[in-house]
């Protein structure tokens, strides 16, 4: 399992109808980075490599009756922001679009039941904020990358995280303060805006030892001159 974080500066909470703010701050915990008031998401992924560990050789589903409502609604996105790319999708689109039900008509889900999935999968997400925060608060996790630039993974050895989250699902009237996070970037100038508005950022660069992995979606950084290798007299 992998713990995925990402944040975004909450300096003043947006307009009433700003629907894309509402959708992340119900699923969201708000905390500070420095003297900035944020807001951070969690994701917990199953990771593994190859075919899902539940598929038989027969190509079945060992657990179909009872797998996750991830896989329920399957390819239809959580995000209502996000349409559907079956570009993007790991199964091939033959597996669930020529000879099968209609999915979607005029961008909206036909099926009733996936409706209500989705429905069922985005209201568990926003319940769990609190358990989440208790939980990156047990395995003192604090950092996130900013919201639509990248993410922070952890990769917690699995001993300490069920413990974790056994510890976190149970402290209902933990009373705790926030954690203070850090923003991660690969981009100098977004850690220089992040500290203009009084954040905690970390630019990080591919080799460095850090306590997860950073997924960047844009292109580094160039390092500073003076970090750059020496010219030899020929490329002068």
């Amino acid at each position: 399992m992998q713990i995925i974080c990402d944040a975004v500066p909450w300096a003043a909470e947006p307009a009433a109808d700003d629907r894309q703010a509402a959708h992340r701050r119900r699923r969201s915990f708000a905390t500070l980075s420095g003297a900035l008031p944020t807001r951070v998401s969690v994701i917990l992924a199953a990771n593994f490599a190859g075919a899902c560990p539940n598929l038989q050789a027969d190509m079945r589903c060992a657990i179909y009756e009872r797998r996750p409502l991830v896989c329920r609604n399957y390819p239809v996105e959580m995000n209502p922001f996000i349409q559907l790319d079956p570009a993007k999708k790991a199964c091939p689109p033959e597996a669930w679009m020529d000879d099968q039900p209609l999915l979607l008509r005029d961008g909206r889900v036909v099926s009733d039941l996936i409706r209500r999935n989705i429905q069922l999968a985005r209201d568990t997400d926003a319940l769990d904020v609190e358990v989440k925060r208790r939980l990156c608060s047990a395995l003192s996790l604090n950092s996130a990358a900013l919201a639509n630039e990248g993410f922070v993974v952890y990769s917690p050895e699995r001993a300490a995280l069920l413990t974790a989250l056994r510890h976190a699902a149970d402290d209902r009237d933990d009373q705790a303060p926030p954690t203070g996070w850090r923003f991660i970037s690969n981009r100098s100038d977004t850690i220089t805006s992040l500290e203009v508005s009084g954040a905690v950022a970390l630019l990080v660069r591919a080799g460095d030892k850090m306590p997860y992995e950073y997924m960047g979606f844009h292109s580094p950084s160039p390092p500073p001159v003076n970090d750059a290798a020496p010219q030899s007299p020929d490329m002068l």
